[in-house]
Parts: structure tokens; C-alpha cells; sequence
């Protein structure tokens, strides 16, 4: 029988081991960009860097199947394939590390529930505060949680990413030629993905919708945290952006609106608001502190509310919506609709 060459689950929480199996990962939105040694260095924390780039010059690290170089700058969808490698051993001992990460599993599984399944795909709709895969300090996300509790699943991988304060309609893709072909949709702009958001004042526009293009570039602080930032060298972006009601309560204002991505940048759609003056509200990286700390928003108010796609086996094209999440309606309780206005 042959091996299944898929991502495996973590490697065990006991004393450093190898995995049992080759690795394969997919580059996403916001791994793209970066070189292959960093993007290892990051992947296999603990492992020395010598063995890292050891098995990139040996050729056991292939990109698409072929052999790379450490500087080899990895593009959204290749496919990364990783030859079984020793981690560090975390602090805690296996026993005590299973049962918590089973627990807090069981509890994320428990608050997102799925939209939408069959034998290709798993649609799930995701809470706020909870990042869709692990890292920088966080061992469970939504990949790590669904693995854990769906085990039956000998493949899932994410198709693309939410940032870890919106909520709404992530897709996963339990074959690999579903993930394949729905990589290939987003890339030629075949995909409809829509957002709910609420921002700070009343957005006046002079057409019911307006075309935001401002091209963005990641960076990162002193603390090594990614912050992305309009800059004419950036990468394209676009964002159509459609106000649906304003809201007022005294003399605050505030305006719900409609995102629909054309493209899909690392935090496009709250550096776009944030340009034009009217950051989302509960943005602790681009958005008002005082006014957040007045109003008291529980979240980012960003709900990934659509998707639409055409079904990678069937044809047949799919619309999966998410209702909007009660903490929006909640925090616009006491606020009064207005006519928008435009300029």
C-alpha cells in the first residue's frame, strides 16, 4: 500500500522524533513572498539551520517537485515538499500537552460550524479570535482543531486564509486536486469573496460603489510582527467597497458596508478603510484607539459573509453565506439608520 503524501499531524510532544512521513504544505497568501530558508526556519523551530539547509542543497526539499535554492522565493500555491525532520520538544510533558490541545480542540470544533460538506470540501464558519492555523505562539488554529477532531480525514488543507480577528466562511479542501483547482480559481479571479464590515464615521461615496486600488507592502516592525502598508512600490490590490446603511447614535457615526475582494492581499481589506479614513472598528493594528476604546466594539468587526466558487468536481456553482455574526448586531443596538450621504 502506498504511502498517503499529505500533511500529517504534529509531530508528537515527547522527546525530539522524526516524522513518520514525507510532509507536503501549501503556500498561501501570506507565506508567499517570502525565501524557502526562512520560510523552513519558521516551519521546523528547534531544528539547527545547517541541517535546514543541508537537505534544501541535498535536493530532499523540492519545490513543485523540483529542487530549489534556499533564496528561492515561494509564490501563493506552490507546493513545498519536506522530508521528515527532528522538532524541538515543547516544555510540557506529552500526557499533560495532548489532553489540553484535545480539550481546547473539542471546545474551537464545538464553536464553528460547518456550512457546508461532501466528499471534496469542508466549508466551516469561523469564530473571531480564533487563527486558522498555528504559530508564533499559538498551537491550535482551525487546521490543528480539525485534524485533531476529524481524524477520518486523511487530507485537509486550508484554501485560503482569514485573518485571526474576522470571522465568517473559511474553505478547506479534503482531496488534494480539489485544493489544486480552487488555488487555480482565486488565482485567475474566478472566486467571489465578500465581506461584511462596519467603520468608524459615515462613508460618503459618489457612486453606490467605489473601486479602491491602492497597491500594498508587507513589512515588519521591531517586534517582528507583519504590518502591510499602502506604497506605490507594493504589490496590486483592488477592493470594490459598497456602503449598505449608516448608522447614527448622538453624534457618532458609523457605516455598514460591503468589501468584495478582487484581489486578495495580506489585511487588504482594513489597510483599503484605514486609507481612505474610515478604519473598521475593534482594528487594533489599523484603526482608531480612542474612538475603540469609547465605543467598545467586542471585536474587528469583519465578517467573511460569501463565498463563490465553482465546485472543483462537479461543476456546479456554489454560493455559501454566513449570517452575521450577533456581536455586529449587538454593538449596533441603540444606533439609528440614516440616509448615506455622497459626495
Amino acid at each position: 500500500m502506498k504511502s498517503d503524501p499529505t500533511h500529517s499531524p504534529s509531530p508528537s510532544p515527547s522527546a525530539p522524533k522524526a516524522a513518520a512521513q514525507v510532509l507536503f504544505q501549501t503556500i498561501g497568501p501570506e507565506e508567499a513572498g517570502q525565501r524557502l530558508d526562512n520560510y523552513l526556519l519558521k516551519w521546523a523551530k528547534g531544528v539547527p539551520k545547517s541541517h535546514l539547509y543541508r537537505i534544501i542543497r541535498s535536493g530532499e526539499v523540492r519545490v513543485n517537485k523540483k529542487r530549489a535554492e534556499p533564496t528561492t522565493r515561494l509564490m501563493e500555491g506552490d507546493l513545498i515538499r519536506i522530508p521528515p525532520v527532528r522538532l524541538a520538544a515543547p516544555d510540557r510533558g506529552p500526557a499533560e500537552n495532548a489532553f489540553k490541545d484535545q480539550s481546547r480542540a473539542q471546545l474551537y470544533s464545538a464553536k464553528m460550524p460547518i456550512l457546508f460538506e461532501d466528499e471534496a470540501l469542508l466549508i466551516v464558519d469561523k469564530p473571531s479570535g480564533l487563527a486558522v492555523h498555528g504559530g508564533s505562539g499559538i498551537s491550535l488554529g482551525v487546521i490543528e482543531t480539525l485534524r485533531m477532531t476529524r481524524p477520518e480525514l486523511h487530507f485537509l488543507e486550508l484554501v485560503h486564509r482569514l485573518d485571526r480577528d474576522t470571522s465568517g466562511v473559511l474553505m478547506l479542501a479534503k482531496k488534494r486536486s480539489a485544493l489544486v483547482e480552487l488555488h487555480r480559481q482565486i488565482r485567475e479571479g474566478l472566486t467571489d469573496k465578500r465581506y461584511y464590515l462596519v467603520t468608524h464615521g459615515q462613508i460618503a461615496l459618489a457612486t453606490p460603489t467605489v473601486q479602491l486600488k491602492f497597491p500594498l507592502h508587507k513589512y515588519l516592525l521591531a517586534n517582528g510582527e507583519r504590518r502591510v502598508k499602502v506604497d506605490p512600490q507594493g504589490l496590486p490590490s483592488h477592493t470594490s467597497l459598497r456602503v449598505t446603511e449608516v448608522y447614527e447614535r448622538g453624534e457618532d457615526r458609523v457605516s455598514m458596508a460591503e468589501a468584495q475582494l478582487k484581489t486578495g492581499r495580506t489585511h487588504q481589506i482594513r489597510v483599503h478603510l484605514q486609507k481612505i479614513g474610515h478604519p473598521i472598528l475593534g482594528d487594533d493594528k489599523y484603526g482608531i484607539d480612542d474612538e475603540d476604546r469609547r465605543l467598545k466594539p467586542k471585536r474587528l468587526l469583519l465578517h467573511a459573509h460569501l463565498a463563490g466558487f465553482i465546485h472543483p468536481r462537479s461543476g456546479e456553482k456554489m454560493r455559501i453565506e454566513s449570517p452575521l455574526p450577533p456581536d455586529f448586531t449587538a454593538f449596533l443596538k441603540g444606533f439609528h439608520p440614516i440616509k448615506p450621504e455622497t459626495v
